[in-house]
């Protein structure tokens, strides 16, 4: 199979992770006779570096031509800690999902065995194995009017979707929780916003078409206690683009770092897969950095091209580097061996 990449590396330690996710997916190709050429593009503060332009044309480009991108991660302290920055690396991460129509975003929260005791929440973590569905291009993050009066002293941001912005996601949704275990949760904030009662209404109506499916509905709130408390609980969780960024990265800890958590971006047109970590750029070029994460990205990539084969030998590679205690020092125990970057990835590729 000929498969056309786009690499967006972008800043911090996204190189670093993104080199061992491409030396796992070029011991796929090798294996399984497949051809997989890659096109490298710049975004997020080294794109503004380079262009003044955090998603350049190019870039876009380069991603449109793709079968699928492959992107590490953005931001820079130099842009964090200036609030008066005209231009911002997330920029670059709003208008790419926006331009390449990557409207739900999919992050597994799986634990892996042996890294069960790693885990804050070792007492209830075990058999964990959920998907929160995140809707990606509406919201608070894109909502007009957004910004500051003339006299500084007040600011707006605006919350709003479309009848179209939720449909299609919980169609996405509801068709994940299909191929799994049937249940479906829609968290929301109900009580308080109308935009949450909206999301509410369109879900009971689109449920008589998935009979199948259990749907029920839990207040944000709630839901982040949930999840530390009985994460067993959930099957697929859908929820609008705030309360998912924010319960997946709490979501996180389940797994014991937040290094090993990939995720899918997808939409109308090509699909994206990442990281859910950020750049982390105390650690950009100390070859410190848990590459899993990236690695099991490339995996979810290869399934998503129908790969199946493929993508669960990088995965039972991962697992064997969990079990052989081959990790990087995010999740090396006190008195083990902390390997680089560099060996976890080599450590992976090998044994694919």
């Amino acid at each position: 199979m000929n498969v056309n990449i786009a690499l967006l590396a972008g800043d911090g330690i996204g190189p670093e992770i993104i080199a061992q996710a491409v030396k796992a997916l070029d011991r796929v190709a090798r294996k399984y006779a497949h051809n997989f050429t890659y096109r490298e593009a710049l975004v997020g503060a080294c794109a503004i570096d380079a262009t003044g332009d955090p998603y350049p044309e190019e870039t876009h480009k380069i991603c449109r031509e793709a079968d699928a991108v492959l992107f590490g991660a953005i931001g820079d302290p130099k842009y964090d800690n200036d609030p008066k920055a005209p231009v911002r690396p997330e920029q670059g991460l709003l208008r790419m999902r926006k331009s390449l129509g990557l409207f739900a975003n999919l992050r597994p929260i799986a634990l892996f065995d042996t890294l069960a005791d790693r885990s804050p929440l070792k007492a209830v973590v075990r058999g964990t194995d959920f998907v929160c569905v995140r809707e990606l291009t509406g919201g608070i993050y894109f909502g007009r009017p957004q910004g500051r009066d003339e006299g500084g002293d007040r600011a707006v941001d605006t919350c709003t979707y479309s009848r179209q912005e939720i449909e299609r996601v919980l169609h996405v949704a509801f068709r994940l929780a299909m191929s799994r275990r049937r249940h479906l949760t829609v968290v929301d904030k109900a009580n308080v916003l109308e935009t949450s009662r909206f999301w509410r209404e369109i879900a009971q109506q689109l449920a008589p078409q998935y009979p199948e499916v259990e749907l029920d509905f839990m207040f944000v709130d709630n839901a982040a206690m949930q999840i530390i408390r009985q994460p067993t609980h959930f099957d697929v969780i859908v929820t609008e683009n705030m309360f998912g960024d924010i319960l997946t990265d709490e979501a996180s800890v389940i797994s014991g770092s937040l290094g090993m958590l990939p995720s899918a971006s997808v939409g109308s047109e090509v699909a994206l897969f990442e990281p859910i970590h950020g750049s982390y750029p105390q650690a950009a070029g100390k070859n410190i950095a848990n590459p899993m994460a990236a690695i099991l990205s490339a995996a979810m990539l290869l399934e998503h091209l129908g790969l199946t084969a493929e993508g669960s030998a990088v995965r039972d590679a991962v697992n064997r580097a969990l079990t052989e205690g081959i990790v990087t020092e995010d999740l090396a125990a006190q008195g083990e061996r902390r390997y680089s970057t560099s060996e976890v990835g080599d450590f992976i590729a090998a044994h694919i």
